[in-house]
Order: structure tokens, then C-alpha cells, then sequence
């Protein structure tokens, strides 16, 4: 048995200057002559020059040339020869053999010209042609390990928790039904109560990667119904500072892991300079934001109780104006607006121990202090005119003695839209799911 020649990836081909080597890849452009046959073969690295003399070698490498179409994957085996007329890298490969191991359909049914929708339908053929869109999942992998990495060094335990539920949420509202044997289940809207759960266990700082499903009939740039959650809770706690000190210390950490191994990759592919943030983010309380954007003409009637979009990039933009920082906490919303779970400020039950952090004008987290007493518990989720009898399971993690403690969740994919500069977190995620859209 012949064994295959070992893989040379097109960026280590300047190593292999005159030496045989094999590269495979995809077909990316074709320009087949007269007398020459030019084929522009592209991996995960880059790309380079395939050149054949027609009739000048192997009659069989001139026929599979020849058969070849745009987006072909193929090996090609050949010698590395500098040639200063290529533009590409000053390389070529002159090759000896080609096998032509998945041939490509034409015409494509993706292209340049294609709109957002038509591309979303052909996802795969589209990261696979656009290099920033496949640099994407090179920073996301970079930008949830250093996540990972700092919580860890922090003594988190990672969990894995249900996604199915027995109960809705605390309202019933935004969740999927789904059909469970014979009776039905809820696809879970977050980890919160089971990190809860996990913090009553006895296990101090929990930290979770994982899907989060939201029945949101919404159809704006920065929602989806299914998308990719990190979440973190930490236990005996003295104040809900410390829950957003861990977390901008672990986005300033996780934001020099990406600068330092894809800043020029990501200023080049995305036009965007990734800046690592300096810690302590601003805090501004939810009642001198208002006042903030009433001044700069956000609200002028003053009925608006919470940010909307333009009033969350007003005041990122004051923030950046005054302090040149790109974070800042929104903290102490009012009661109407928070979960019964959520810490009454002291001497302020109006107010929760809660907040939202603001990227560039955009909402990526919300977190808070949680009640832990059980009687608290009982009281606030009876101010809202809840029935708690489905939250008997999540109730009983704190008849039983549990410490103080918060959390927050960020949605990766709005990381990824504000870290790159993108328009949409359809362009942020693998296969985007939305109201319209469960394929492919």
C-alpha cells in the first residue's frame, strides 16, 4: 500500500523552497491558457500558485487541470519554485501530480454579488470563499479559551446544566415548548437557576459555556433565538462589585489574548483595532444615565423607565466622550424592570443590585446579586403576583441555608459582532437561528 504524501500548508511553503511537497486545498481561481494552466489553490492559510506548461509534462496532470472547476478540492504534489512574477507570495508549484478528491458543482450558488439571506442559505460555501468570515471562528476559539482560562485561574468549576425543563421561566414568557414524552418540556432561556442550584451544592464560582434558546419574536441585528452563552456565578460575595470586577477583569483578559495572537489578522481582514480594555470599567447608575441622555435630547418627555437601543449607544458614546472607555455598567435598575430574584439595594427597595454592560453602544451582559434568603424570596416573587408552586424545585435551594452570591451571562456572538465590527449577529454565528430561519 502507497501511503500519502504528509500535508504541506501553504504557509509553511517558503521552508520548502525547491523540495517536493503536497498541498491540499480548494480551487480558488483558474486560469487555464493556450499554453499555460494557472490554478490559484487555497487552504486554511493562504494561498498559492499552481503552474503547469501545457504539454510540457505529465499529459495526466494537463487533463485533471483541465476538469477542474472553482471551489474543487483537490492535492496537488509538486516541486516549490521561487518566481518573482507571482504576486501572491513570490512562490509557485510546479506540479507532478493532481488528484482531484471532491469536484465542485457549477455554476456556485454563492458569489460576491449574493445578498445576506441567500449567503445565511448557503453558510458553509460562504465562510469557506470569505477569509474574514473564517477568521471569525479562529477569534471566537481564541476569545472563549481565554474566557475559560481566567475563569479557571479564578476556581471556577465548569457545569454542564440541563437545557431541558420541566416549568418555564419565572414568567412563562420567551421559552420553546417542546413535546417530551407525554407531557411537554421547555428549552431553557438560561443556566440561571442551575448555577443557582450548583451555588447551594456547595460549589463556590461556577462558570458555563452553552446554548441558551429565546422564543423572542424580534428581527433586529443583535437577536437570535438560539445562541451560545457564558455564564459565570460566584458565592459569599459582599456586594454585587465584586461579580462585575470578575467580569471585566476576565473580558480585559480575554481581549489581550485576541489582540495579541490576531490584532494585525483582525485589523487587516475587519478594518477594526482590537483595544484591550483598562480595568475598572465606568459604572453609572440606571438614574444618572437617564439624566445623562436627557441632557444630550434622549427621552425629552421623560416616560422612557429603560435604555433602548439609541438610548444605550447615546450614552456609550458620552461614556467614550468623557473617559475614553468603551465598557461601562448601567447599574441599579428599578424593580419593575429585574427579575423577583435580584437584591433590593439597601435602603432603596425600589432599586436592585443589578446591572447591564454596554460595549460600544451595545447590550452584551446583564447580571446582579441575587436574593439568597428564602423568605425574601417568597415576599418578592409575591409583589410580582407570581404562583411560585413551579419554582418549588429552585425555591428549595434556599430553605436550606445558602450563601450570597451573583452572576452575569454574556451572549458570545454579541462579543464577536462588537469585537469585529460586524452588522449583524447573523454574520457572528455558524448557522444563525431566528424567527425565520431553522435551516440549514
Amino acid at each position: 500500500m502507497i501511503s500519502e504524501p504528509e500535508r504541506t500548508l501553504v504557509s509553511d511553503l517558503p521552508r520548502h523552497v525547491g523540495k517536493t511537497v503536497s498541498v491540499w486545498g480548494w480551487v480558488n481561481t483558474l486560469r487555464l491558457q493556450r499554453t499555460m494552466q494557472f490554478v490559484l489553490v487555497r487552504d486554511h492559510t493562504g494561498m498559492v500558485q499552481v503552474t503547469h506548461r501545457r504539454g510540457g509534462g505529465d499529459d495526466e496532470v494537463e487533463s485533471r487541470l483541465e476538469r477542474l472547476t472553482s471551489e474543487s478540492a483537490v492535492r496537488v504534489t509538486g516541486r516549490v519554485v521561487e518566481n518573482a512574477a507571482v504576486k501572491l507570495n513570490g512562490l509557485e508549484i510546479v506540479p507532478e501530480t493532481v488528484e482531484i478528491v471532491g469536484l465542485a458543482e457549477t455554476p456556485l450558488p454563492v458569489d460576491e454579488h449574493s445578498g445576506p439571506d441567500h449567503r445565511l442559505d448557503w453558510r458553509f460555501l460562504d465562510i469557506r470563499k470569505r477569509s474574514p468570515a473564517r477568521l471569525l471562528f479562529t477569534v471566537q476559539t481564541t476569545l472563549e479559551q481565554a474566557m475559560r482560562e481566567y475563569a479557571y485561574a479564578e476556581g471556577c468549576t465548569e457545569m454542564h446544566t440541563p437545557k431541558l425543563m420541566g416549568t418555564a421561566s419565572e414568567t412563562g414568557a420567551e421559552v420553546f415548548r417542546v413535546g417530551y414524552f407525554d407531557r411537554n418540556a421547555y428549552l431553557a432561556q438560561s443556566p440561571q437557576f442551575f448555577k443557582q442550584m450548583a451555588i447551594a451544592a456547595g460549589i463556590d464560582r461556577v462558570f458555563e459555556v452553552g446554548p441558551v434558546f429565546r422564543a423572542e419574536p424580534s428581527f433586529t441585528s443583535r437577536h437570535s433565538t438560539e445562541f451560545t452563552g457564558i455564564d459565570a456565578e460566584i458565592a459569599w460575595i459582599s456586594d454585587v462589585e465584586e461579580v462585575m470586577d470578575f467580569e471585566e477583569r476576565m473580558l480585559a483578559h480575554a481581549m489581550s489574548r485576541v489582540a495579541d495572537r490576531h490584532g494585525e489578522a483582525i485589523r487587516e481582514e475587519f478594518g477594526v483595532e482590537v483595544v484591550v480594555p483598562r480595568t475598572p470599567f465606568p459604572r453609572v447608575t440606571m438614574a444618572e444615565a437617564g439624566k445623562i441622555l436627557h441632557a444630550r435630547g434622549w427621552d425629552p418627555d421623560g416616560v422612557k423607565e429603560d435604555l433602548d437601543p439609541e438610548g444605550e449607544r447615546t450614552l456609550a458614546a458620552h461614556i467614550e466622550e468623557t473617559t475614553g472607555h468603551e465598557f461601562v455598567f448601567v447599574t441599579h435598575y428599578p424593580v419593575g424592570l429585574r427579575p423577583f430574584y435580584h437584591m433590593r439595594a439597601p435602603g432603596r427597595p425600589d432599586l436592585t443590585l443589578s446591572f447591564d454592560l454596554l460595549w460600544k453602544g451595545l447590550e452584551v451582559t446583564t447580571g446582579a446579586q441575587r436574593e439568597h434568603r428564602h423568605d425574601v424570596l417568597l415576599r418578592q416573587a409575591a409583589e410580582k403576583g407570581m404562583d411560585t408552586e413551579p419554582m418549588r424545585d429552585y425555591l428549595n435551594c434556599f430553605r436550606y441555608g445558602c450563601p450570597p452570591h451573583g452572576g452575569f451571562g454574556v451572549g458570545l456572538g454579541r462579543l464577536l459582532m462588537v469585537l469585529l465590527g460586524l452588522d449583524s449577529i447573523r454574520e457572528a454565528t455558524f448557522l444563525f437561528r431566528g424567527p425565520n430561519r431553522l435551516t440549514p
